[in-house]
């Protein structure tokens, strides 16, 4: 790619830009047919955001150069990780290429692999089957904000551990949406915009303090607090120690989290922070996007539906789902996989080019973004016939389809999505636990259409559930 004896090619710019603003207007108007119209004009497009050009990638295997075979002179970076790190902090997916990045993940590695998530699972379920359990029959719910809350609360039992106070998981629950909401107005605007005392800012920034404080008192709260903290009543180490069926029931309980904080001094305080918040809002927007989505379809595919629950029922036999059930619901992975293809959910990633580099037979200069849209990749008719069809089928278990190459929801390289796993898992623990709990979905709104963020969102998406 990078040593070639022809001249490098011009790279084509696409049409429509306006003086001073360039394409914004389309981004922030029609950013997903925009976004899909420039594969018409090649697999590297310039645009210009502002006065600052930007190159967009849009052919998938141009895409797998940047993030794999030549992903040293891509690093993490551009405009919107610029602004998420100054929101997040320097956790895994927003810390910039090196040794720390290196580091962490290998540190972290651990807390995501399959056997480790396993042990969380029932955890999980239990918290899922409670909140999905509560809801009011036939009562119309907001779906996109239901997954939101759901998917945070079983992560925060995941992360933290089962007996986490409720007064701190509701108030990460209320935090949490807004945080989000903030960041995503401050990846829109110019950063010296976010720089201004403004109400919305002081807001951000203080909501910000206030989750690194939760942070902490959930920490704490687990390993039994700061040194030469009593012990919590009724536990005798001694007792754990000697008993297999306590040791075990304590480690049921822990989280995912002990893992960093085992670590002592490999992390700061204000690491163990951004890794959480981090953490948490990779687990939440991407996975109630792809949950609210999926439901949304099968209100309009009953036969889907209808297979999905025949699996369940021949899995669980009339009882609760357990963790040792979800490797045996293929059929609820391939529908949820399609779920993540249609939808990306991921509409818009940048990289930054660390040189002066070749891509695709173009030039790329030093320092410029570079953007690649696991929507555009997903919805490609040249590599996923009938894009707009949801079609579970692409994914026959038996027989891994090429299609796998050019799903880049999680990314790809050596910057992929550490918590791939962990995402697959909770995603079939709530679809599962909504299709036991309730035997009857319906869509009481009008059709939702997409909308960007972070992730494609339904824009609205209002459905009741039902016993009958």
């Amino acid at each position: 790619m990078t040593a070639s004896s022809a001249k490098p090619a011009p790279v084509p710019t696409a049409p429509g830009a306006l003086p001073l603003i360039g394409h914004a207007h389309r981004l922030v108007r029609t950013p997903l047919p925009f976004i899909t119209s420039l594969r018409a004009h090649g697999g590297v497009v310039r645009i210009r955001l502002g006065p600052t050009p930007a190159y967009v990638v849009t052919d998938p295997v141009l895409t797998r150069t940047v993030l794999v075979t030549e992903a040293a002179h891509f690093a993490k970076g551009g405009r919107v990780f610029d602004v998420l790190r100054g929101v997040f902090g320097d956790g895994l997916a927003t810390v910039a290429d090196g040794e720390t990045h290196l580091r962490n993940r290998r540190l972290m590695q651990p807390m995501f692999n399959k056997a480790h998530i396993a042990t969380r699972g029932n955890a999980m379920i239990e918290q899922v089957r409670s909140m999905v359990g509560a809801w009011e029959e036939n009562r119309f719910r907001n779906v996109f904000a239901d997954m939101n809350d759901v998917t945070l609360a079983a992560f925060l039992v995941a992360l933290f551990g089962m007996d986490l106070p409720a007064h701190l998981q509701e108030e990460f629950t209320v935090l949490m949406p807004v945080i989000m909401k903030g960041a995503i107005r401050q990846t829109l605007l110019p950063p010296w915009v976010n720089r201004l005392p403004l109400p919305a800012n002081r807001a951000q920034t203080h909501r910000l303090t206030r989750l690194r404080v939760l942070i902490d008192r959930a920490v704490d709260h687990h390993s039994g607090g700061s040194a030469g903290a009593p012990p919590s009543p009724g536990h005798d180490p001694a007792e754990a120690a000697g008993c297999p069926h306590r040791a075990g029931a304590d480690h049921e309980r822990a989280g995912l989290f002990e893992t960093l904080v085992a670590a002592g001094d490999q992390f700061t305080r204000r690491q163990l922070q951004d890794e959480a918040i981090t953490l948490m809002n990779a687990a939440i927007e991407t996975t109630a996007t792809t949950l609210a989505w999926t439901l949304y379809e099968l209100t309009r595919h009953p036969e889907v539906e209808q297979r999905l629950r025949a699996e369940l029922a021949a899995v669980c036999t009339g009882r609760p789902l357990r963790q040792e059930d979800l490797d045996r619901l293929p059929y609820a992975r391939q529908v949820l996989q399609e779920g993540v293809r249609k939808y990306g959910p991921a509409w818009m990633v940048t990289r930054s080019a660390t040189r002066d580099i070749e891509l695709g037979g173009h030039h790329i200069p030093q320092g410029a973004d570079i953007v690649w849209s696991p929507y555009l990749h997903q919805n490609d008719p040249a590599h996923f016939p009938e894009p707009a069809t949801f079609d579970p089928d692409r994914w026959p278990p038996d027989r891994p389809p090429t299609t796998r190459d050019f799903l880049f929801a999680f990314g790809d390289g050596r910057r992929k999505c550490i918590g791939e796993n962990f995402a697959w898992t909770e995603m079939q623990i709530i679809l599962a636990t909504v299709l036991q709990t309730w035997p009857r979905l319906r869509l009481v709104s009008r059709p939702p259409r997409p909308t960007t963020a972070i992730t494609v969102k339904p824009d609205r998406l209002t459905m009741a559930f039902g016993t009958a």
